[in-house]
């Protein structure tokens, strides 16, 4: 990633006749490592490359797969493994780190991994899921290092069904980024999500099971732990064996010695990134080292900069789990204070530490909640005016510091870019939104911790500047989606072709096509499949199906508040069975079915249908679930029916599309079983009525929701729930969830409850009628689907061949069920084909 940089920055401003040749060891074109995690969510390797403008440069050559052996300062040459020998007059060095791994016996066992290069990934994910084949069980897998890129190594094997183990030498977790209160509540966070941590305990061998592979680890007490695959991220060391062997200055404990103009002990020789040393020390983050990139080509090209240090703020990339840390986070400047927020039961620690005379901001942490981070780490070394405790409590209420955000703060710390240059992106450059300051500074192009930062800088110039900062759809829209959605209502225009004619121009994009369905299913209430809804449809909703990694598709049928007959669930088993599908129950209390082939979706919805199921909208922006517990119905603490008033509402909202999934849990009681606060509408029974709770969501950004009323009867209750929905459904902007959303509101919750229960525009009556015709209008999708021909006519997997199936379909039988086959076990002889997969395993 810094030789990326380097060669980025140095082809923008050198010379034409300059020539520039990047040796490098691995195979593949320069690709972001900080996101490998997101490997195993299906981000493929192409799309992890990084840019490849400045490699096609006429002057750029790359020698791929072909590492550098030597170099011979006195001739100025490289010689590479080849044996091919390249001239050069200066050479930079970007050789980074290699990950170390524990010396101890039995590391180097089959089943043992280090986490640094998408070939670790791979094999990671591979050795899995051969794994989890022969055994015929769940994986125990053990990740030996709890620092950052620990946790992201344990959440990618739990990713992959592994029963996840961290384990720490130290006493905490994330020692190098966190006290013990920010550790302990990680540390509570993690095992909440079923990883499990194991602190203060060295590993001193790794033994292997009977087939050669490893199979459990032992401690310096004596203790033992089964694994069945081991990851090592106990840190890198830099790949310094070129510059020692050229005898090249370097650092005890490794790196190579650099001033602050890059240079090393030789003047032609630059060194940057992890293999460099600074101030005696080699830093493994990627914003240091973009600065020495940009430093050395500086320097190369003429210019003059200076590297002023590291800047070692991090970020945690584990989905659900949300720990940063920046700036003297451990208050070691002299007379420093700690302003610390803990509440253990929301998840939340928080610390910020100042200068003594508590003004001026050095640094801080955040475990559970990094919302502010993006917005403080610029300010370290800046007078926060305000109390501190506020940007501790957002509830509290401070206005976003941006403005006050001096030139010189750094708000993209990959990238090294100030607030003074977006601005001047914006002045200068005519960038008019994120995306734009983004291609042109690089601002937010690598974590994207701060592009709300960048978007807010940007907003606040355009309206300096006089400018009417644009909220419109797409290129095609100069509208929101709420002035879009109040259009085609005032316009009762039924037809994307009608509404594009007169309120847009062009014919579409992959923005607006699916925004308009959404609000044609609202206001018009045809069949997603109708004419030319068609063909304005999410790849989900075009088939009304999720479809999966090896092209396949899942089937889910609704099933209110979680319930289910006997007879209902052995109607499922047996369609199960009959088609070979693999099955899984989902957290919103139903089952999911996988691997069916487009062409046997309508025989599995007959069926389904036949027995009294409908559609469950897996696959759309709409109802997705209502989770709920058995409530007084069956539970001696339950205090109200939460399952009849789940079901309820359920056969009340199903079908109901809006901006983003929606998602319901109703409890029973105060122990809210039903996880309910975590919903966009939750419902919590009291003795007095039900509470009714919104804006809560899971996902990257968990929210809690908000108390929004309370002792409602069940009228009250449902006529609450269907104002706020459509209330949001008319004035979200697109793929807005409720969350983002009432905090976007005018007067936030207190304005809700204005409009919801005050009518304090006027629109409750319309909200009502809204509602009304869509609970009378609705119709399941997939039953009248079954009675149209036409509609049943896309699903072929093959022009003019109704039920061939595709041949490229492999899979691999685990733990009695399939599962899709790997690349590596694809030609396997034990590997099942679409179409003999139920005959095979009878």
């Amino acid at each position: 990633m810094v030789a990326h940089r380097f060669v980025e920055s140095l082809v923008s401003c050198a010379d034409e006749d300059t020539q520039i040749t990047v040796i490098g060891e691995e195979r593949r074109l320069p690709y972001d490592r900080v996101g490998l995690t997101s490997y195993f969510s299906g981000v493929t390797p192409s799309e992890l490359t990084l840019a490849r403008e400045p490699l096609d440069d006429e002057r750029v050559t790359m020698m791929l797969g072909d590492r550098g052996v030597r170099i011979d300062r006195s001739a100025r040459t490289v010689i590479t493994q080849s044996k091919a020998v390249v001239a050069y007059d200066e050479l930079v060095l970007a050789t980074g780190s290699y990950a170390a791994r524990v010396a101890v016996d039995g590391a180097d066992l089959p089943g043992c991994f280090v986490y640094r290069t998408l070939d670790d990934v791979q094999a990671v994910r591979d050795f899995v899921q051969r794994r989890t084949s022969q055994l015929g069980r769940a994986l125990r897998g053990a990740v030996i290092g709890g620092g950052l890129l620990g946790l992201e190594a344990a959440g990618a094997l739990q990713s992959l069904d592994v029963d996840t183990t961290v384990v720490q030498s130290s006493d905490r977790l994330m020692s190098a980024q966190l006290d013990g209160g920010g550790s302990e509540m990680l540390r509570r966070l993690i095992e909440s999500r079923g990883i499990t941590a194991r602190t203060d305990s060295r590993t001193t061998r790794l033994d292997p099971d009977a087939s050669g592979c490893v199979g459990a680890i032992q401690f310096q007490d004596g203790s033992m732990h089964a694994a069945d695959i081991v990851i090592f991220t106990v840190g890198v060391r830099p790949r310094d064996e070129l510059a020692r062997a050229a005898q090249l200055r370097v650092d005890p404990r490794g790196g190579v010695l650099i001033d602050d103009r890059c240079r090393t002990s030789d003047p032609f020789i630059s060194a940057i990134g992890e293999v460099a040393s600074f101030d005696g020390r080699s830093v493994g983050l990627v914003a240091p080292g973009y600065a020495m990139a940009e430093i050395a080509a500086t320097r190369l090209t003429g210019g003059d900069a200076a590297f002023a240090g590291y800047d070692e703020s991090t970020k945690l990339k584990l989905s659900g789990v949300d720990v940063a840390s920046f700036g003297d986070a451990f208050a070691r400047t002299a007379g420093a204070l700690d302003v610390v927020y803990a509440d253990p039961v929301a998840g939340v620690y928080k610390k910020l530490v100042l200068s003594d005379d508590a003004q001026t901001l050095l640094g801080g942490m955040f475990v559970g909640d990094t919302s502010a981070y993006g917005e403080l780490r610029p300010l370290i070394g800046a007078r926060l005016g305000a109390d501190p405790v506020a940007y501790l409590l957002p509830s509290e209420g401070v206005e976003a510091p941006g403005s006050a955000l001096a030139d010189e703060a750094v708000v993209c710390s990959c990238a090294n870019v100030t607030a003074g240059r977006i601005r001047q992106a914006v002045h200068d450059d005519g960038c008019t939104d994120a995306a734009g300051v983004k291609a042109c500074t690089r601002a937010g192009a690598t974590c994207g911790s701060c592009v709300l930062m960048v978007k807010k800088i940007v907003s606040q110039e355009l309206t300096s500047l006089g400018q009417t900062v644009s909220d419109a759809l797409c290129e095609h829209f100069d509208m929101s989606r709420r002035q879009l959605f109040d259009a085609v209502r005032v316009s009762e225009l039924g037809t994307f072709s009608a509404i594009i004619e007169r309120f847009g121009r062009g014919r579409g994009c992959d923005i607006c096509k699916p925004a308009l369905a959404s609000i044609l299913s609202v206001l018009v209430g045809a069949h997603v499949l109708d004419g030319e809804n068609a063909a304005l449809q999410d790849t989900n909703d075009h088939v009304m199906a999720n479809l999966q990694k090896d092209g396949t598709y899942s089937v889910v049928p609704r099933m209110p508040g979680g319930e289910v007959t006997p007879a209902g669930l052995m109607v499922i088993g047996q369609v199960a069975e009959d088609f070979g599908l693999y099955t899984k129950l989902t957290g919103g209390q139903r089952i999911d079915m996988f691997g069916a082939r487009l062409e046997q979706l309508p025989l599995i919805w007959q069926r389904l249908v036949d027995a009294g199921f409908e559609s469950g909208h897996a696959y759309g922006k709409s109802l997705r679930t209502v989770k709920s517990c058995v409530g007084s119905t069956w539970c001696r603490f339950g205090v109200l029916d939460s399952v009849g008033m789940a079901v309820t509402l359920e056969l009340r909202y199903r079908g109901l599309r809006a901006p983003h999934k929606l998602k319901i849990g109703v409890s029973g009681c105060a122990r809210e079983c039903a996880e309910a606060r975590s919903k966009d509408v939750g419902v919590i029974a009291t003795e007095t009525g039900w509470n009714m709770y919104v804006g809560g969501n899971g996902g990257f950004s968990p929210r809690h929701a908000e108390l929004l009323a309370s002792d409602l009867t069940d009228d009250e209750l449902i006529t609450a729930i269907d104002r706020f929905f459509m209330y949001y459904i008319r004035t979200a902007d697109r793929l807005q969830r409720t969350a983002p959303w009432c905090e976007d509101l005018e007067r936030g919750l207190d304005g809700l409850r204005a409009v919801i229960f005050d009518d304090s525009l006027g629109i409750c009556a319309d909200l009502d009628a809204a509602m009304a015709r869509h609970v009378s209008g609705y119709e399941d999708e997939w039953a009248a689907t079954l009675r149209d021909p036409d509609k049943l006519a896309r699903f072929h997997s093959f022009i003019n061949a109704e039920d061939t199936p595709d041949p490229s379909l492999r899979y691999v039988a685990t733990r009695g069920q399939v599962r899709p086959a790997s690349q590596s076990e694809r030609h396997d002889s034990g590997v099942l084909i679409a179409g003999t997969t139920l005959e095979v395993l009878r």
